[in-house]
């Protein structure tokens, strides 16, 4: 029920704007397209990279994550996340911060072709509870990212929560204190 709800807000958020595109002269809507525009760029390219994150639950099953809005996502602990792309990136890194800015160890898997890009994030251990991590999509060389198509593909940061409490550190053992002599006079 929630990945279905999510799924008609992704569509809601990026499909809505493409419908109120205006349509070129002369190309009815939904009409053939003549046998001269063979050679130009075919109409399925999207105007935006659009971005999906998935969590790979404990029990082998995928959840997708709201990612985009205005309140930071709660996701349960997973050792893997999925991010994929309806368009190819190029010059692009990804990487997985936690709350303090640390790069997270992960073995990560990327494919990339120019329908589509998925990386995949493997964690030697479940995502602490209560913690907040950042998933960061930038340049890896130069300033920009660009799609496919070649246009420019701003950074992306998904920040999220994992469910549950925080772990509360473990106490300091107390140091014992050295025992005074007393002089002897």
């Amino acid at each position: 029920m929630r990945l279905r709800s999510l799924t008609m807000l992704a569509c809601c958020v990026f499909v809505a704007p493409l419908a109120c595109r205006e349509q070129p002269a002369g190309v009815p809507d939904g009409g053939p397209v003549a046998a001269g525009d063979a050679g130009e760029a075919p109409a399925s390219i999207p105007d935006v990279v659009t971005f999906t994150l998935s969590e790979q639950l404990l029990d082998a099953g995928t959840q997708g994550v709201a990612v985009g809005g205005s309140e930071r996502p709660v996701i349960e602990p997973t050792q893997g996340l999925e991010l994929r792309t309806d368009l190819g990136l190029r010059n692009h890194r990804v990487r997985l911060f936690d709350e303090a800015g640390r790069a997270m160890v992960s073995d990560d898997e990327a494919t990339d072709s120019d329908a589509g890009f998925v990386y995949k994030i493997a964690l030697p251990e479940p995502l602490k509870a209560g913690h907040k991590y950042t998933l960061v999509v930038d340049a890896q060389t130069g300033a920009t990212m660009t799609d496919a198509a070649g246009r420019h593909v701003p950074d992306q940061r998904f920040e999220f929560l994992v469910a549950g409490e925080k772990e509360k550190p473990a106490p300091a053992p107390k140091k014992e204190k050295p025992s005074r002599r007393h002089r002897r006079h």
